[in-house]
């Protein structure tokens, strides 16, 4: 399991050859520093950079990128090394950015040599300073150890390397910066790549001030960008093709007579699973920002139209005859215009979303993709644990069929509720409208299960399992799948006394493993103790639980992610209402979706309602038992 590291946060290093990868959005220069027991750079000699990459066990790029990778042996280090510190700084005259407040958060991750990721780092709050130590790797009672710094510097690489004791400090920050400069200029221009995002050109918007999710800083008269901050400008490089171009003048994914054409993948990360990943959360930003650009524009266009006309009937003599006539009609002509115009921009750029969407689809893994997607039916169990997994879709009323998937990242952060009452479908919703409370019941409850079933499918043998508790009995049709299948450890606990036992049993699970964790005695746990990441399924919930279940149930939702157990709960909110505010902070903890369409997911940046559909299998598919077979094959091998 990656640990997500917080600033001053340090976690053991399992492996001594590592990578560091390093993602900025901008081009950095990436370079490293050792020094001895006592924190000391003993000189220039022991710092790696563009234009000394390589010392014994540390090698960093020779030139700035947006995307680094450098090489670390700790076997390899000189005995008398027992820190490396991984630093980054903005090129000078570059004409770049001059502070990492102008770049995204840089974003490092230290993984082993196949890949696996052992811990990740985001470097936030960082303003005027220029240069960063983002990583530590260092050596404590013979183990090694890394830990998130995040510690920054205004005054650039030459504060960063004299805080490191360097009497030269600024002399070798010129040498590091010149030959970054010189690297730039002797190396090849790339080849002209077709732009892969929207058209940029000006959208009437309301001014709500720096920062706000409906505007974007541009120069006056300029036009405004839209696009999510961390997409690609530029299409990844293609493939030769198999026949010869159009003409000798068309860029790669280009049409001869259109725009650029969609990739999937188009957008920045380590594999394409990232970029993928990267690359739907572009297209959800885009949908909103397009929709609230056009949203603005009209509420803009009847602002105009209102206070124009207000103007024109100000005068007691234009009230009535032709002049008043013709003031309104020229005031409304200029209202359509406007609106006509603005939508025409979201039709375009509607268009342009949906034609990327109809590529990426395709080219999702089954942790991204929908249940009718064919890659399911060549589903084998995989090596190593998804990034995100894929709650259901989401969509917009300006477009409907325009659905973004609905990615949360792994493990989970939170628990999920599946809510199995009317409250947000409401008996008159087209969604809810011809299902009873028994059916929604049902709904919600397949909802759960099509979730368990993925978490399962999605990661490794042996690294998920799923317990369920249903006091009374009543999901017995809708657990059958993982029932039938044998994923299941145990089957599902019933009545008082179940629920009891299997809450008993997952707090003190918890509280073994946190114990071990915080004590950094992981191999003090009893051999016997499953260490796999759990997933708990609580049906009609709160039915068959007292105070003290309901307490453990609480302790759980609040501790248990933090250490791989998670809640997925099947409940009718106002079922609950009989315990009063008791249950308030679990319903807050957990994550909310339905068993049907609901637009009730509030989006505070640009003030939409977004649609919510949850990812259930086609009516009659037999998908998420051929799935479970292809599990529990894996997991009796």
């Amino acid at each position: 399991m990656t640990a997500e590291l917080v600033r001053g946060q340090n976690h053991p290093l399992p492996v001594a050859r590592l990578e560091i990868r390093v993602s900025a959005g901008k081009p950095v220069l990436a370079g490293a520093t050792l020094s001895d027991e006592q924190g000391r750079v003993r000189g220039a000699e022991w710092v790696a950079h563009p234009g000394s990459p390589r010392l014994p066990g540390v090698e960093v790029p020779r030139q700035a990128a947006a995307d680094h990778r450098l090489a670390v042996d700790l076997a390899a280090l000189p005995e008398a090394v027992h820190r490396v510190q991984v630093l980054l700084a903005l090129p000078t005259g570059t004409g770049g950015p001059t502070a990492f407040a102008s770049v995204t958060a840089p974003f490092t991750a230290v993984t082993g040599p196949a890949g696996a990721e052992i811990v990740s780092y985001s470097i936030t709050g960082l303003g005027a300073e220029s240069a960063v130590i983002a990583l530590e790797l260092y050596r404590r009672q013979g183990a090694w150890k890394v830990r998130a710094v995040g510690q920054g510097y205004a005054g650039g690489l030459a504060d960063l390397l004299g805080d490191q004791g360097l009497p030269d400090a600024r002399q070798l920050a010129d040498v590091i910066q010149t030959s970054v400069a010189d690297g730039a200029a002797r190396s090849v221009a790339p080849a002209p790549q077709a732009v892969a995002v929207r058209d940029e050109e000006p959208r009437p918007v309301r001014d709500e001030g720096p920062g706000s999710p409906g505007t974007s800083s541009h120069r006056p008269g300029g036009p405004v960008d839209y696009t999510h901050p961390r997409r690609r400008r530029t299409a990844p490089p293609t493939p030769p093709p198999t026949t010869p171009p159009a003409s000798p003048s068309t860029p790669p994914g280009a049409r001869p007579d259109g725009p650029p054409q969609p990739l999937a993948g188009d957008a920045t990360g380590w594999s394409m699973e990232e970029r993928l990943y990267n690359q739907i959360w572009g297209m959800f930003e885009d949908l909103a920002r397009t929709a609230a650009a056009y949203r603005s524009a009209v509420d803009f266009a009847d602002s105009r139209l209102e206070r124009e006309i207000d103007e024109a009937l100000s005068d007691p003599r234009g009230r009535t005859g032709p002049a008043g006539a013709e003031a309104r009609r020229q005031a409304q002509e200029k209202r359509d215009g406007l609106t006509a115009q603005a939508r025409e921009v979201l039709d375009r750029d509607l268009g342009q979303l949906l034609a990327e969407s109809r590529v990426v689809e395709p080219a999702l893994a089954p942790a991204f993709a929908r249940w009718d997607h064919p890659v399911w039916h060549g589903y084998r169990a995989p090596t190593r644990a998804p990034l995100a997994l894929r709650l259901g879709d989401l969509h917009l009323p300006v477009r409907p069929e325009l659905r973004i998937p609905m990615l949360v990242r792994l493990p989970l952060e939170r628990g999920l509720w599946v809510d199995s009452g009317r409250t947000g479908a409401g008996p008159d919703s087209a969604s809810g409208a011809g299902l009873d409370s028994g059916a929604l019941r049902a709904r919600a409850l397949d909802t759960a299960v099509a979730l368990a079933v993925r978490l399962l499918a999605v990661h490794p043998v042996g690294e998920f399992t799923v317990q369920v508790i249903d006091p009374a009995g009543s999901g017995t049709g809708p657990l059958a799948p993982l029932t039938a299948s044998g994923v299941l450890d145990a089957p599902p606990a019933t009545g008082a006394k179940g629920v009891g036992a299997v809450l008993a049993r997952l707090v003190q699970w918890v509280d073994l493993v946190q114990m071990a964790v915080r004590g950094d005695a992981a191999d003090a746990l009893p051999p016997e103790l499953d260490t796999a990441e759990q997933l708990l399924i609580v049906n009609d919930f709160p039915h068959g639980f007292d105070d003290r279940a309901l307490t453990q149930l609480r302790y759980l939702a609040d501790e248990g992610p933090s250490v791989g157990v998670h809640l997925l709960l099947v409940a009718d909110r106002e079922d609950a209402r009989e315990f009063g505010p008791v249950l308030d902070p679990l319903w807050r903890s957990l994550l909310r979706i339905t068993p049907v369409p609901d637009d009730h997911l509030a989006d505070p940046w640009v003030g939409h309602a977004w649609t919510y559909e949850p990812s259930l299998p086609p009516p009659g598919s037999a998908v998420l038992r051929t799935v479970l077979a292809q599990v529990a094959t894996a997991r009796r091998a």
